[in-house]
């Protein structure tokens, strides 16, 4: 496993870190038991950032890593996100009672004293240009109850406004081979501001995996059955927002340029960790399997300029239509 500088924080964490969504719900069935067997064998595998959300299974996401932080002496950075939990979820609410409530349950669910990074978790755009809202952040910062704090962005504008807020360490962002903004328009402005960035919905909601075909049924409760446009939450967290069939023919395209021997999975995890500004990417994973295929991107080759060159062109002729002016 490799590391890399998460911003201005101090904190070196694994390019391949752990996304804790599907541990906590939303992903159709999942153990606990086995959710822990993953975290352990995350940790095992050099994997020390895990990010996390006090609405994912409702604090179950957090209480599962609290537990693992317990468990392991190895030391483990910990973000979570609040602010969701606002109905309805409107700018007024990002006030300092609200987040300090929403924080102080987070600290009980993981059992700490101070949250590593804590990130509001995709706000409204508006909020972005409410100074007063980072100032309560500092202000939980000063009272200990926070080391640093970052958001987790919907779209381009929202990140390239967030950093200009002195305090901001970090932006959460999609980006993947689906989804190619963040690099030709945010990454350069994260890197002269010392932002880290973490990338979310590496595998654009497991279509990257190429296990995923026009025939998958999905669990009731899994948000790919049921945010496909947008019902729940921004359409863009499902399948990265784009449409299943586009995707899949995306996916057969991609198929064709992945060194032989390789995992689409791996390829497009490696894909991300080609650009420099990238602290991390946050791959989902409920089995221990799963992590193992995840982590073993870090250690391959850097891939050829063709092979950019050519995801550059499957995005350009497929996907840029669908996405690119939206997020």
């Amino acid at each position: 496993m490799k590391y890399r500088p998460l911003g201005r924080t101090g904190y070196n964490v694994s390019e391949i870190s752990f996304g804790a969504w599907a541990i906590g719900g939303s992903w159709g069935t999942v153990d606990d038991e086995q959710s822990l067997r993953a975290l352990h064998a995350a940790v095992d595998r050099g994997v020390n950032f895990f990010d996390t959300a006090d609405v994912y299974g409702d604090g179950r996401s957090e209480r599962l890593l609290g537990r693992l932080k317990r468990e392991r002496k190895e030391p483990i950075v910990i973000a979570t996100k609040v602010g969701r939990r606002l109905v309805p979820h409107t700018p007024e609410g990002y006030h300092y009672d609200n987040l300090a409530a929403f924080v102080d349950r987070s600290l009980r669910n993981l059992g700490v004293e101070t949250i590593d990074l804590l990130q509001l978790h995709c706000p409204p755009s508006q909020v972005y240009r409410q100074p007063e809202v980072f100032a309560a952040l500092d202000d939980l910062a000063r009272a200990g109850k926070l080391r640093f704090y970052g958001v987790s962005v919907e779209t381009v504008a929202e990140a390239m406004e967030a950093v200009f807020h002195p305090g901001v360490q970090s932006v959460q962002i999609i980006f993947n081979c689906f989804r190619h903004k963040p690099a030709d328009e945010f990454f350069a402005l994260a890197r002269k501001r010392r932002v880290g960035i973490v990338v979310r919905v590496p595998l654009a909601s497991g279509l990257l995996t190429g296990r995923i075909t026009a025939q998958t049924r999905f669990d009731p409760d899994d948000h790919r059955s049921f945010n496909r446009h947008g019902e729940a939450f921004d359409q863009g967290e499902t399948f990265s927002g784009v449409d299943l069939a586009t995707g899949l023919s995306a996916v057969q395209e991609l198929r064709r340029i992945v060194p032989r021997g390789m995992p689409l999975a791996q390829f497009a995890l490696k894909w991300i960790l080609m650009f420099d500004e990238v602290s991390c990417a946050i791959p989902g994973a409920k089995t221990p399997q799963q992590v193992a295929e995840n982590c073993a991107a870090s250690d391959l080759p850097p891939l050829t300029p063709q092979h950019m060159a050519a995801v550059r062109d499957i995005y350009d002729r497929l996907l840029r239509g669908a996405v690119h002016a939206r997020w």
